[in-house]
């Protein structure tokens, strides 16, 4: 039997956003010079490239590749500390290998722009699936977070994070697209990556914590060690 183990926030926080942490320090702090000289040490990708163009696809790929590596031991970590992966850990941890795997191979940093629209979609079509056959899925990854919430507030809960995941998914198309046809190609990678973080997760927390007055006339009981959490950022 799989055994659960409580987990403070911080840990939780930890595992759901350290790689995103690790992607955004590669591709705004690490120096572009040594990444160039690693990448090209092992594949030939970067020898047609102008110098400005081969420093972009070196951050491009080291920064994705430390995101895979990151995403890969916060699941390790989260099964090692709470003795279990969440369902929607799982399902963005391998669209974050799929999807890195793919920018990796082809150079191509529109592969891990695209990540983030396909994981907000299928949370989005996961919980429209509950509603549609009443099935309580959040409540089931989420309940102990929640205590007290009633069947009521259950179903909107879930309605709003379907919603949100839907804008998500949608604001991400629009935001990558936008910034790859109006800004280099260096400025455009470096504005999706603030978008994304801390952007998404700043948008995220906020939606969550708008939640709470609704959740409270609905029974949600904060007292107690209970802290209400969020779906892992994507």
């Amino acid at each position: 039997m799989t055994t659960r183990k409580t987990s403070s926030p911080g840990l939780r926080m930890a595992i759901d956003y350290g790689p995103l942490l690790v992607f955004f320090a590669i591709t705004f702090v690490a120096p572009a010079e040594p990444m160039r000289a690693l990448v090209a040490a092992f594949t030939r990708t970067l020898n047609d490239l102008t110098r400005v163009e081969a420093l972009l696809i070196a951050r491009v790929i080291c920064a994705t590749a430390g995101f895979v590596i990151a995403t890969v031991i916060a699941m390790a970590v989260s099964k090692a500390k709470l003795g279990t992966i969440s369902p929607m850990l799982w399902i963005s941890g391998a669209l974050v290998v799929v999807f890195g795997g793919l920018t990796i191979y082809f150079a191509d940093p529109r592969f891990i722009k695209m990540k983030p629209t396909f994981v907000y979609a299928i949370f989005a079509s996961v919980l429209v699936f509950g509603l549609i056959t009443r099935r309580p899925l959040l409540q089931q990854l989420l309940g102990a977070a929640y205590p007290g919430l009633t069947e009521a507030g259950w179903i909107k809960l879930t309605r709003n994070w379907a919603i949100f995941f839907v804008v998500m998914a949608i604001a991400n198309e629009l935001v990558w697209r936008w910034t790859a046809a109006t800004m280099s190609d260096t400025a455009a990678f470096r504005a999706w990556t603030l978008y994304k973080f801390p952007g998404c997760v700043v948008i995220t927390l906020l939606f969550a914590f708008a939640n709470i007055p609704m959740l409270m006339k609905h029974g949600l009981n904060l007292e107690g060690d209970a802290v209400p959490t969020i779906p892992p950022e994507a």
